[in-house]
This record gives structure tokens, C-alpha cells and sequence, in this order.
């Protein structure tokens, strides 16, 4: 090994171990490395050599703060921000430092911080309000661009095939259908099938044939699914051939779907925390269906039931009798599985709605399954039913 791999291996080190008594370097730190060292240490750093966690290391001021922020965004990719700015959040109870306008303007936003600074709402002063608006503004802006294309394409093209004609025009044949209806015409003489009967896809109609129902479960753990359905709500409400209901509830129940056009508003309307019932939450929903074969319930919650458990079952149970499609889902967010009750997810498998986590990516191709009542394309991981392990 060479005297330079052997330095940056000690350095490399270094930075892990933090600097302790114990760490056994011996290597210095100057120059960026030290201001590094600076920053991990203000949040993973230890007192001494007894192991210590040190006590709010950023110290209690918002200019502090924000001066960190600014370094960690200097010497570390935004992916690595994020996990620290988490962290700082979680390990030295920086919650009611975001209040305060400075660290608002200098954190790097995203759908984790969205969800802390709605779990603050009630506390926010109006002179953060704004700013908090705008850094939420900024995450959804992102989302959409993200993710609106893709949705819209994927469901435009789900209610299209949902529109069979027996006349289509040639641009309309629907050929792997019209091949499947055929088959008993194969000629093995001529290697060809003679289709006798064309199959196609509708033209895209003005009027609403489908109707899609949200309910979001609001509770402090569903935060990043809040506002992703938010997101793909007012992506959703925005298809006009979609008719799109959002509610959100815990142990009380908000439509908000009158506010689909912002969904930043939606968002500020929120109110991150409390009980669950999700029994009555699909009452208020169940009462809203006026045409159930075309209608598509989507249940985002972790299950935590609060309410009365026979009665949701019953409720899931009804709504699926009377034609409408269900939807179940643990999360709507990038980190997969979170906790969540497995006996009621075990219970809703049975009753043919298998719960499971699903990304924002997969989010489009579930609506569009759903919307054409085939089976859902669900992952490997996080799926529940009566085998899921307990």
C-alpha cells in the first residue's frame, strides 16, 4: 500500500470515527476535512470519551442553524442533506426551529421536511407561514413535474381501452384483442387468422366515465402519503374524463375536494397527527358513490384502526359488493413498507383487497389496473394476506 492510500484510508477514517480519545488514527483534520468533521460532529458528535450523546450540538439559535445547513449542503450530495437534516430533526428536536423564517429559506426542501412543517401548522407564526408555503410550494412543483406526465398518459390510455367499439376505425384496432377474439379462424393453409370481428379502443370521450375516491388516512405516520396524494389528486382531478374525490381523516372526516386545484391548499388543510377511524371515514366516502361499477376507492393507511374494526370490514366488505373497485395502500411513498397493522391487512386479503405499499412510479399503473378491473400489479414486498408472516 502507498503512503497516499494509506493517508486516505486514515483520513477516510478520521472522519468516521469522529476524533474521540479512542479512535486510534491519530490523524489531523485540516482545511475542508475539518469543516466536515465540524458539521458531523454538531450532529453525531459524542462529549467525551464515555460515549455521551452530545445535547443539542447546533446549538439553540436559527442563524446556527442555518449556517449548518448551508455548510452540509456545501460538502455533502443532496441525497446525504436530506438523511442529515432528518436526523438533526429527530436527534436534537430542531421541530420548533423550523418555524423560524432563516432556517425555512435555507434547508434543502423535500417530502420529508413538507411533512414536518405540516405537523407544525398549528403552531406556525404568520410571519413563517409564507415562507413555509413557498418551500411546499416548491416540493409539490417537483412532484408534479415528476410525476403528472406519466399519470395522465397511463390512465388516458386505461379509459381508452376501457372503451371497446365493434366498428373501429384501422388507427383504433385494438390487434392483440382482435387476434384473441379470432383465433378459431386460424387458417394453418395461409399461416394468417381472418378476423371476422374487430376490436378497439374508444375514442377519449369528454364526459366523465370514471370516478375516483381517495381517502387518506392523516395520522403523524403517514405524512409522505398525504403529500403524495395531494399530489396525485390534483394530478388526477385535472383528467376530465376522471372524476376525483379527496378526503382526509383521523378520527374526523374533511373532503377536500374543492381544493384539488392547489394542492398546496390541500396540503395547509391537513392536520398531521391524532386517532384513526377509519370506519368512519369509509362511511362518508361509501355515502358519496353514485355510480359504484365505475367507481375506484383508494385507501391509504397503515391500518391502525381506532374505530370499530367489524364495522370497516363490513364497510370494505359493501363497497366491494356493489361493484365498486377497492384499493389498499399501506404507503404512498419512496420507503416501501412502514408499520402497519397485519391482522386487518390479513382481513382485508381475505375479503379480496390486498393491502400493500406502493412508490409514487407504481402509483399510475395500480389507478390504471384498477380502472380497467384487472388484477393490480402488486410488488413482491409489502404484500399482505393470510400467509404474511405475523
Amino acid at each position: 500500500m502507498t503512503e497516499d492510500s494509506a493517508g486516505e484510508r486514515l483520513r477516510r477514517w478520521r472522519l468516521v470515527l469522529g476524533g474521540d480519545r479512542a479512535d486510534g488514527t491519530g490523524h489531523a483534520l485540516s482545511g475542508p476535512d475539518a469543516a466536515v468533521d465540524d458539521a458531523l460532529t454538531a450532529l453525531y458528535g459524542r462529549d467525551d470519551a464515555t460515549g455521551r450523546e452530545r445535547a443539542g450540538g447546533l446549538g439553540a439559535s436559527a442563524p446556527s442553524v442555518a449556517r449548518w445547513l448551508g455548510d452540509i449542503r456545501t460538502y455533502f450530495p443532496t441525497s446525504v442533506v436530506q438523511v442529515m437534516q432528518r436526523d438533526a430533526i429527530d436527534r436534537l428536536g430542531l421541530g420548533t426551529l423550523l418555524l423560524e423564517p432563516q432556517m425555512l429559506e435555507a434547508v434543502q426542501a423535500d417530502v420529508h421536511l413538507v411533512g414536518t412543517l405540516l405537523s407544525l401548522t398549528q403552531a406556525m407564526p404568520e410571519t413563517t407561514r409564507e415562507t413555509a408555503r413557498e418551500v411546499v410550494r416548491k416540493v409539490v412543483e417537483d412532484l408534479e413535474r415528476r410525476l403528472a406526465t406519466r399519470t395522465r398518459t397511463t390512465l388516458t390510455g386505461a379509459l381508452d381501452r376501457g372503451a371497446r367499439v365493434r366498428r373501429p376505425r384501422h388507427h383504433d384496432i385494438d390487434w392483440n384483442r382482435t387476434v384473441a377474439a379470432n383465433l378459431r379462424h386460424y387458417l394453418p393453409e395461409h399461416g394468417t387468422v381472418v378476423p371476422e370481428r374487430l376490436v378497439g379502443h374508444g375514442r377519449a370521450s369528454r364526459s366523465v366515465r370514471k370516478e375516483v375516491v381517495l381517502c387518506v388516512d392523516q395520522s403523524g405516520s403517514m405524512a409522505s402519503s398525504v403529500v403524495y396524494a395531494s399530489v396525485f389528486g390534483a394530478v388526477l382531478a385535472s383528467t376530465r374524463a376522471v372524476a376525483t374525490r379527496l378526503v382526509v381523516f383521523d378520527t374526523e372526516v374533511v373532503d377536500l375536494t374543492e381544493r384539488l386545484d392547489d394542492p398546496v391548499d390541500v396540503l395547509f388543510a391537513t392536520r398531521l397527527g391524532g386517532g384513526t377511524d377509519i370506519n368512519r371515514a369509509l362511511a362518508y366516502c361509501q355515502s358519496r358513490i353514485t355510480r359504484p361499477a365505475d367507481t375506484v376507492v383508494v385507501l391509504i393507511s397503515d391500518l391502525y384502526e381506532g374505530g370499530i374494526r367489524d364495522e370497516m370490514l363490513k364497510r370494505v366488505a359493501a363497497i366491494k359488493a356493489s361493484g365498486a373497485q377497492f384499493v389498499s395502500l399501506l404507503a404512498l411513498s419512496d420507503e416501501g413498507a412502514p408499520a402497519y397493522d397485519r391482522e386487518h391487512a390479513a382481513a382485508l386479503a381475505a375479503l379480496g383487497a390486498p393491502a400493500f405499499a406502493c412508490t409514487p412510479d407504481l402509483f399510475p399503473e395500480v389507478m390504471a389496473a384498477a380502472i380497467e378491473k384487472r388484477p393490480l400489479p402488486i410488488p413482491d414486498a409489502g404484500v399482505s394476506g393470510p400467509d404474511s408472516p405475523r
